[in-house]
């Protein structure tokens, strides 16, 4: 069965609208994650006035530190919230 609910479906009718809902959900929720980073490691590392067309060194490694940063709380929290969901559920 594929993803969008076509294939070996039950329903001959053509796309499952409860998958395709979801998957627009997690997509746009992947985007803003998405957004939110850059525009988060840009203000912290870039700076305002651009110098030249390609990022310098420190520039390279600050978007390094930041992005991995970015992601290891993102897990955090996410761990965070899957144990007090547990807890209360």
């Amino acid at each position: 069965m594929s993803f969008l609910g076509r294939g070996s479906a039950p329903n001959a009718g053509g796309i499952n609208q409860e998958r395709v809902d979801m998957a627009t959900q997690e997509l746009d929720m992947i985007t803003d994650i998405f957004n939110r980073l850059v525009s988060s490691c840009h203000a912290k590392c870039i700076s305002p006035r651009y110098a030249e067309g390609d990022l310098n060194k420190g520039e390279s490694v600050c978007i390094d530190r930041c992005v991995a940063k970015f992601f290891e709380v993102n897990k955090k929290v996410g761990e965070k919230m899957q144990a007090v969901g547990a807890a209360a559920g």
